[in-house]
């Protein structure tokens, strides 16, 4: 049986005409909840059904679809909740953009709930400085046990999500000289960061567990491990990827992702292996992919070695060609694969318009469009 996939998009609100982030979630939900309240199949926040809800700061709105075996169908929903918050956040004269992180300087404002208040009285200046936005791939697994197994498997693959998706050079209005900066700046949240190799699900709750009771945790919704056992659905959940600009490119991320639970499960069921590299080999190899994305050398997680990115790109789509074609996902792989070394990932977009303008507010304004799906 096929494995289905969800997403979780987190975007930025912005002033249309400054492209500075905006403070406005509050006023969107309260829109959202006012035209949709009538339609049960539609209203904020149902689950499964897809959504738009808040986030942490009060400038990010949050999307995420049903559970779907389709990637067509994938497709059509990001594009359906996408348009949805879009058209929210118009009503209250916002632009919504697709970006892990903000071009322009910013002052972030959480949101005011009582959970939201315990992670900014916990982690301090870190939950207030914080503004970043990921997209979250969920794909199912029938047990604990072959989501921990999956997870030992695909960890050493996740540095390459994240190349392939990077979208975030700018922080607080200057180029910080990263492909992603998302992951830099979530570094200083306690439990950011690639896991473990657990290899039981005994093993994985028994650390969990004593991560909470440390106190530097709330609850097990602040494990946020670029992968992770979901504590709400019957998935694990991938993180590592930035949010991306365009539809097409996170259909192409979820397609990558479905491919590697599959793979790596079957290499469990198989008796084969875990690769057994050190989570500290890891960070080097997010960090490799956070500075260059693919515009330079990755780590290729079958040498763990350094390499040119279309090599290491190359392998990963090799790992995952029997459940891709399986799966009928080659062609979206393919297609992704192309446009990624066509025009290349968010964050050489942003920076080409950057060069060619010389205004930051202007690769908010190509990202206004691009979310929503023009000129893609």
């Amino acid at each position: 049986m096929t494995r289905t996939v969800g997403v979780e998009e987190e975007m930025i609100l912005v002033d249309l005409g400054t492209g500075r982030p905006l403070s406005v979630s509050g006023a969107v939900l309260a829109k959202a909840t006012q035209s949709l309240g009538q339609d049960p199949a539609a209203k904020v926040g149902i689950v499964p059904r897809g959504a738009v809800e808040g986030e942490f700061q009060q400038q990010q709105l949050e999307i995420h679809t049903s559970p779907v075996v389709d990637l067509a169908d994938l497709d059509a929903e990001l594009r359906h909740w996408r348009g949805l918050a879009i058209e929210l956040a118009e009503s209250v004269g916002a632009g919504l953009v697709a970006l892990g992180t903000s071009p322009m300087a910013f002052a972030p404002r959480s949101v005011p709930s009582p959970r939201y208040q315990e992670i900014r009285d916990l982690l301090g200046l870190t939950a207030r400085q914080h503004l970043t936005c990921a997209c979250h791939v969920h794909v199912n697994v029938e047990s604990d046990e072959e989501g921990v197994a999956v997870m030992d498997r695909v960890r050493v693959w996740l540095p390459v999500l994240l190349a392939v998706s990077a979208n975030s050079p700018y922080w607080q209005g200057e180029d910080t000289g990263y492909a992603s900066y998302r992951t830099q700046a979530l570094t200083l949240w306690p439990s950011f960061g690639p896991p473990e190799r657990f290899g039981s699900a005994a093993a994985y709750h028994r650390l969990v567990s004593i991560m909470l009771d440390s106190g530097a945790l709330l609850d097990e919704g602040m494990i946020y491990w670029d992968m992770r056992l979901s504590a709400r659905y019957p998935t694990v959940e991938i993180r590592s990827a930035d949010v991306c600009l365009d539809v097409a490119d996170t259909v192409f991320v979820a397609a990558l992702c479905r491919g590697l639970v599959e793979s790596a499960a079957r290499d469990w069921r198989r008796g084969e292996p875990a690769p057994d590299v050190p989570t500290s080999l890891l960070r080097v190899a997010t960090w490799q992919a956070a500075r260059y994305g693919v515009d330079g050398d990755l780590i290729d997680p079958l040498t763990m070695r350094r390499a040119p990115a279309r090599d290491v790109v190359a392998s990963l789509v090799s790992y995952v060609a029997a459940a891709l074609d399986e799966c009928g996902d080659r062609l979206v792989v393919d297609r992704g694969a192309e446009r990624l070394w066509t025009r290349g990932a968010g964050a050489s977009r942003q920076r080409r318009t950057m060069e060619g303008t010389g205004r930051l507010v202007d690769v908010v304004e190509e990202a206004v469009r691009l979310t929503a799906g023009q000129d893609a």
